[in-house]
């Protein structure tokens, strides 16, 4: 099947659900939007102090976009179906198979979520807030704050994902599996990019906390490959 057919089929396997889902995140936000000021509440507990505003409507637009982050996190499970029903039909790929990507994709990509919220933030904002002193102290936006938060843990929750895809390309005929094999040198110099540019501090210790446990993603995606007998 050539790429144009395969764009086609995806997009129009797509579309059949994505305006419901579209309609359902609106409407989880709207729900979700009424119980923010707890779930910011548990969020700045853990990971920050006090939290100021600088324009009139920002403490409510920043509500409006915990909530709509809450709404994508609650939803990821019919997300990840949407999405994988797409990426799967132009492949064949259904029923056990399409179960397990979709079960599996949402196991890793809540895990990620998890150990970033409960390990790399911590440890990131503690990092940036030590360089304060008695006469710099912090004053922290509520707008940025949740941007800062929801981005971060959101894409500790993409990358995290890895593995499934690797499955999913090699199941696919993209790649093999002696190609990521191969090319372990570049996977790693790729890994060590992107977690300089997705975690909240530049320092060694908070770069190693995601290009680990994403390397040893990638180890695992090899391994999972050799068990299901797949080149």
């Amino acid at each position: 099947m050539d790429t144009h057919n395969t764009l086609v089929i995806f997009l129009s396997e797509l579309r059949k659900s994505i305006r419901a889902l579209g309609l359902s995140i609106m409407l989880m936000t709207a729900v979700v939007f009424f119980l923010s000021p707890e779930l910011l509440h548990l969020v700045q507990e853990h990971l920050a102090d006090k939290l100021y505003f600088f324009s009139v409507a920002g403490p409510f637009l920043a509500h409006v976009k915990l909530a709509l982050f809450a709404a994508l996190y609650g939803l990821m499970p019919w997300i990840m179906t949407v999405l994988w029903r797409a990426l799967g039909k132009p492949f064949g790929v259904e029923g056990r198979h399409l179960f397990f990507f979709i079960l599996f994709t949402c196991l890793l990509f809540y895990a990620g979520t998890l150990f970033c919220f409960f390990v790399t933030l911590p440890l990131g904002i503690t990092f940036l807030l030590g360089f304060g002193s008695a006469d710099l102290q912090p004053v922290i936006s509520i707008g940025r704050f949740v941007n800062f938060t929801t981005i971060f843990i959101l894409a500790f929750g993409v990358v995290f994902e890895l593995p499934i895809f690797m499955v999913f390309m090699a199941k696919v005929g993209v790649f093999s599996r002696s190609f990521y094999e191969k090319n372990r040198r570049y996977a790693l110099l790729l890994i060590a990019i992107l977690a300089a540019l997705l975690t909240p501090t530049p320092d060694i210790v908070n770069m190693l906390l995601m290009g680990g446990p994403l390397y040893l993603l990638y180890e695992a995606g090899i391994v999972i490959l050799m068990v299901l007998r797949v080149r």
